[in-house]
């Protein structure tokens, strides 16, 4: 249930309605909260690093994703990296 909460944040915050899963700022959104997790996990499993591996393929994912939201629309990306702190 805690999950679904939080992604419907997300999905209020960063879409424009509760079912907007696909835009490119919610996508950016889940990565990053998912990025953040991995954070904890990786405190206490050091040498996990099929989970490292998954977590540069996420990194990737994001950086595609805020590339082209930046070619897309450079005022929404703007938001996004501000609103996610992302440094950049």
């Amino acid at each position: 249930m805690k999950k679904n909460k939080i992604n419907s944040e997300i999905f209020l915050n960063f879409g424009k309605n509760v079912n907007d899963s696909g835009s490119t700022e919610v996508q950016i959104a889940l990565i990053t909260f998912r990025i953040k997790n991995l954070k904890v996990h990786f405190d206490s499993n050091k040498k996990d690093h099929s989970s490292k591996r998954g977590l540069l393929c996420m990194v990737s994912k994001r950086r595609k994703l805020l590339n082209y939201l930046k070619k897309k629309s450079l005022s929404r990306y703007k938001y996004v990296i501000k609103k996610l702190s992302i440094r950049r």
